[in-house]
């Protein structure tokens, strides 16, 4: 590092960036406040000094990676740093931009912060396209659960052998379920609406996933399809996975991975002693869903059938014997938990974490296959 290097930190807001700078020496000084514009950007940069000589950070979060791109383009070192793992003084109950800025600016000088990963062009489009999806499954489930209590509140059951929420069901809801005072009749009409919306948006969007693989760079289509060969992730987990986390070979260990989604337990130790307790979730959130959701298949005993098969056709051998591998190490896994009277939860959340592993080994596999193309930079 060189003897003038600046460390500069930015509280991003949506109208607003409080800016900080550190010296490699020296006391933080508050540089006020500018407006959140590229040209407001490009002033400051030119102000502090030769680009060779900064180093940026600011905080993930909602305005995204514009800011990172734009001063990645000029030339400026910049990195985009976890909230959750930014330092806090146990009694610092003072909070405003210029403090928060000057608190990233002194941590990022002293090594304190966690870079996370930015995704390229390709990546972002992918990720914006199935968090768009899980959005839409979200609110599935509460139109569902709006016309299912409004059901129940007035003794509205549909007979045993339907199954909720097939077409059956709906049928039966909309030609046998009938209320005398219009009103109740129009929120009838009202939720089955949001109902047959909710799963065409869910429908629309699922198409528009299946239509984006096809156009993503070869590298990252060849992970999505090998990750299909693992028991329970088919393409839209497979490419939520691809999405989340990238480029798997970045992981050097597979816990690394596990990390990263949350997975991993949390420690309380001192001492001699150690603690031991819940996942930490302090991770990627929409990786531990997926892989949580999958983790349940290997509950069943390990056989490549059905739709399986269909998947795993043209695959590598060597993907499918880590896939193999992957069946009955969890498969064996679930069994012994189970059979400790571990609560089902706790068992499909360590087989998650160790599917983490199988799917690291899959990508890591594929990936020093296939060449992988430089990163884009998202269109403006």
């Amino acid at each position: 590092m060189k003897k003038n290097t600046r460390f500069v930190g930015l509280d991003v807001h949506a109208e607003t960036i409080a800016v900080a700078v550190a010296e490699t020496s020296g006391e933080v000084r508050s540089l006020g406040i500018i407006p959140n514009k590229p040209e407001s950007v490009r002033k400051l940069i030119k102000r502090l000094g030769p680009t060779d000589t900064l180093r940026v950070c600011y905080e993930a979060g909602p305005t995204g990676y514009v800011l990172y791109w734009q001063l990645a383009g000029m030339g400026v070192h910049c990195d985009v740093v976890a909230p959750t793992l930014v330092p806090v003084k146990s009694g610092d109950r003072v909070k405003t931009d210029r403090r928060d800025a000057a608190k990233l600016a002194r941590s990022y000088r002293a090594g304190d912060l966690t870079p996370v990963w930015v995704p390229d062009a390709a990546h972002e489009a992918l990720r914006d396209l199935v968090r768009a999806r899980e959005s839409a499954k979200k609110d599935q489930l509460r139109a569902r659960h709006r016309l299912q209590k409004f059901l129940l509140r007035h003794g509205k059951r549909s007979p045993d052998k339907i199954k909720p929420w097939t077409e059956t069901h709906l049928t039966w809801v909309r030609q046998e379920v009938h209320f005398e005072a219009p009103a109740q009749q129009a929120v009838l009409i009202d939720y089955l609406a949001e109902v047959d919306h909710a799963r065409e948006r869910i429908k629309r969007l699922e198409q528009y996933i299946d239509e984006a693989v096809e156009l993503v760079p070869a590298a990252m289509r060849a992970v999505i399809d090998a990750l299909q060969g693992l028991r329970g992730i088919a393409k839209v987990s497979a490419v939520t996975i691809m999405a989340e986390v990238g480029q798997l070979s970045r992981f050097a260990r597979p816990r690394q991975l596990m990390g990263y989604s949350g997975v991993v337990s949390s420690e309380d130790s001192s001492g001699g002693r150690i603690r031991r307790g819940g996942i930490t979730k302090s991770g990627n959130a929409h990786l531990r869903r997926i892989v949580g959701e999958a983790a349940w298949s290997y509950r069943h005993r390990p056989a490549v059938i059905g739709a399986l098969r269909i998947r795993q056709e043209g695959l590598s051998e060597e993907v499918k014997e880590i896939a193999w591998k992957a069946q009955h190490r969890l498969h064996s896994r679930y069994r012994r938990l189970t059979a400790k009277g571990k609560p089902k939860q706790q068992v499909v959340t360590a087989v998650a974490r160790e599917l983490l592993g199988f799917i690291w080994a899959i990508g890591v596999q594929v990936e020093a296959t296939t060449p992988v193309e430089p990163r884009k930079r998202p269109a403006a």
